[in-house]
């Protein structure tokens, strides 16, 4: 059996030469994509001058290799036609020597089957066959079926380098019309340099992506950082387009089981290989990886039967409003406004999904990505309502279910600090902010980034500490308002009914070099609700700092203000600071106690049925934390 198999096809093998006498001018030829891109056959098809071969047309669905050059296009005898701009494409498409047809991926094997786009070559990269007489489609499955169905001409490129791999990828043999042997290496791409920039915003988007989660990856440095902060995560799924060295590290590292997916569980899910000739070994024969072409793999309803899924994306800019630009060029591989589609939708469709878009604050010339506008920029993703969250090295912007005021407000959180008093200035003007939104310049760059922390109370719930921003003043209404008169007057020492925007900006625009104001939050998804906030104030004269507290009612009792009370005490001591001061309400039981768990000394004066309390942070002779203030109810 075997040896008859082997026979019969190495019949059909034929120098590439041959293969070209077989081609007529004007056919359409498809060819498969970046690592299974048949390059033995493109590199004889460049050099050809065969009058047969004028006005070819080339069918790519991503064209990412140098095998099709500008030159080659531009001497006329073909045109490339792609569904996506990769390297070559997108200056091609530019000076008109390359198509681009805009599509959806789920929809371009619809496309061949149907004959919109017709094929009449195929030209696919395959594996030695087995001793079945089947070959794999390797790293690429692509689209690579369907043209082979409608092609009237089927050439197979036998490269044994091509790495065999499971899923949707055997083909028989006798499926081909002809065969070359490839004498090409495949097309390696190297691992992206590791930058600082996009290790600090991978480091943001794995904050958001929970033990569980299924994640759709791509390509670049966003990616390349983003794997080595989620090893420390458990029972990952995998549905991604492209498969890449470092989801390659991921997997490895134990952190993907795949186990909670719908679709294909157990596997990770892939449409391409793309990396270096160490992945390409790591995938051959390998059961974890599933290739599926890409109706399957790009499809929004398979994507979303996955519970959980979290489309990464890079971005290019974005502007106040939450609508994006997407890069060109290099790198940006699934990133056309119509590939991010499928995955956006997909992520809209899944239970708990959400859709992340990353970038760094200033682009390479130092000029900022946060913009009042991206209206100038090619490649919109206009589909702002579909943007979950926005992160840079600056932190998450949370766009979901908020108005176009809040969403510039988070976003100019997450600007370069020098960048932000200009937007706010710019989204004044073009009354997107109010005008009398205030400013702390100095404050951008003093904001406490590193005192972010969470904490497990009573009950298990999980609360985010972290320092207070300008975008947290709608939520911090909402506390105040959540507040019986009773709090309030605790709090405030009169009888507040109303905290208008005048107001409550003040609070939430802390001057950092004066005063220090912690949030906590709760959440299901995406950045929760504000349940409690701490803050200290420096006093004028002396190295003391007034302290006071919130916390939720439906939240008390639970040791929330008893840790923030310690917090803000480490945090009031790095700053020299020698004690804390408090006014409290003789009436304020709860509040008492957590002063009197704080193990600190504390000294009570009564005034008017408040205690003003002094608590030096260093016991000098003052009587100890444990003991009642004198007067003290009981």
């Amino acid at each position: 059996m075997h040896h008859s198999t082997d026979r019969q096809w190495e019949k059909l093998t034929v120098p590439p030469k041959r293969v070209l006498e077989r081609i007529e001018a004007g056919m359409s030829i498809f060819l498969s994509t970046g690592v299974a891109e048949p390059r033995t056959l493109v590199k004889h098809l460049m050099q050809a001058e065969a009058a047969n071969l004028e006005d070819l047309e080339l069918i790519q669905v991503i064209s990412l290799s140098d095998a099709i050059s500008l030159d080659e296009l531009s001497a006329h005898k073909y045109r490339l036609k792609t569904f996506f701009s990769g390297w070559v494409a997108s200056k091609a498409i530019t000076a008109g020597r390359v198509d681009l047809i805009p599509s959806r991926f789920s929809e371009i094997p619809h496309l061949i089957a149907s004959g919109k786009i017709s094929i009449d070559v195929a030209f696919v990269q395959i594996t030695p066959p087995n001793e079945a007489g089947y070959a794999s489609l390797g790293v690429a499955v692509d689209v690579a079926r369907y043209a082979m169905e409608k092609a009237s001409l089927v050439v197979g490129e036998i490269n044994p380098r091509v790495p065999i791999t499971f899923g949707d990828t055997f083909v028989p043999i006798s499926d081909f019309d002809l065969l070359v042997t490839s004498t090409e290496e495949p097309i390696y791409f190297n691992r992206w340099p590791r930058h600082d920039v996009f290790d600090r915003i991978a480091a943001n988007v794995a904050s958001e992506i929970e033990d569980g989660n299924c994640i759709g990856f791509s390509i670049g440095p966003l990616f390349e950082a983003l794997a080595s902060h989620l090893v420390h995560k458990r029972n990952l799924g995998v549905h991604s387009p492209f498969f890449t060295d470092a989801l390659m590290d991921l997997v490895k590292s134990g952190a993907v089981s795949n186990r909670n997916k719908e679709m294909f569980r157990g596997k990770s899910v892939t449409s391409y290989g793309l990396g270096t000739p160490e992945l390409m070994a790591w995938l051959n024969r390998n059961p974890l990886i599933e290739f599926q072409s890409v109706d399957k793999v790009f499809s929004p309803q398979q994507i979303g039967r996955n519970a959980g899924f979290v489309c990464v994306l890079s971005a290019r800019k974005v502007d106040l409003s939450g609508r994006i630009a997407l890069h060109v060029g290099k790198g940006s591989v699934a990133a056309a406004p119509e590939n991010a589609v499928d995955f956006v939708n997909g992520a809209e469709l899944s239970p708990g999904g959400r859709t992340v878009f990353a970038l760094p604050s200033r682009n390479l010339k130092g000029e900022p990505n946060i913009r009042i506008s991206v209206e100038k920029f090619p490649n919109e993703f206009s589909f702002r309502e579909a943007v979950d969250m926005v992160v840079t090295e600056y932190g998450v912007a949370y766009l979901k279910g908020r108005t176009v005021r809040e969403r510039a407000q988070a976003l100019i959180d997450i600007a370069h600090p020098d960048d932000r008093p200009g937007l706010v200035e710019q989204a004044k003007e073009r009354k997107i902010l109010y005008p009398d939104q205030i400013y702390l310049v100095e404050s951008a760059h003093l904001y406490p980034e590193g005192i972010a922390t969470k904490q497990t109370f009573k009950g298990g719930v999980e609360v985010r500490f972290r320092a207070i921003k300008p975008s947290d003043e709608e939520e911090m209404r909402r506390l105040f308002y959540r507040f019986s008169d009773e709090a309030v007057y605790y709090r405030y020492f009169s009888p507040i009914k109303a905290m208008p925007h005048a107001k409550m900006q003040e609070y939430v625009n802390v001057d950092f070099s004066q005063a220090l104001s912690i949030v906590g939050l709760v959440s299901n998804t995406g950045e929760g609700h504000i349940i409690a906030e701490a803050r200290f104030v420096r006093e004028r004269h002396r190295p003391y700092a007034e302290v006071a507290f919130i916390v939720d009612e439906e939240y008390q009792g639970m040791g929330i203000a008893t840790y923030l009370l310690k917090r803000l005490t480490q945090l009031a001591r790095k700053q020299g600071i020698k004690g804390f001061t408090a006014d409290v309400l003789a009436t304020n039981k709860g509040m008492m106690k957590v002063f009197e768990k704080s193990g600190l000394p504390i000294k009570a004066t009564m005034e008017y049925g408040i205690y003003n309390l002094t608590i030096p942070f260093e016991a000098e002779e003052h009587r100890s934390g444990g003991e009642a203030p004198p007067g003290k109810a009981t």
